[in-house]
């Protein structure tokens, strides 16, 4: 599921470690998780940016993650999404297949 949501490994720690001891600062993050700043951050402002998890306005920042209710709801927009629209590419993907069919018959 996390993969689906374009997580790498990375962020995948990160957002587990926020749901398990809460609100923490990126200096803690990093000590905790034995990962350099440049990934931490990255990981991050793509957590941020998937909306599961946000940042308090004071500096430094404390990072929170979402809770997992949410991830499951985003998974299932994202989802239906993608199912939506390989139904609007249904006729499109059926008429190029015949397509390759009948050039097929042809040619045999």
């Amino acid at each position: 599921m996390f993969s689906d949501l374009g997580l790498t490994q990375s962020d995948y720690q990160v957002y587990v470690f926020l749901t398990k001891h809460g609100p923490q600062k990126g200096k803690n993050l990093c000590s905790e998780l034995k990962i350099r700043k440049q990934q931490l951050y990255r990981s991050l402002r793509n957590l941020q940016g998937k909306g599961l998890a946000s940042a308090t306005c004071e500096h430094p920042a404390q990072y929170s993650a979402v809770s997992i209710e949410r991830i499951i709801d985003i998974y299932i927009k994202v989802k239906t999404e993608e199912a939506k629209a390989l139904q609007e590419t249904r006729e499109d993907l059926l008429s190029a297949w015949r397509s390759i069919i009948k050039k097929d018959r042809r040619s045999s």
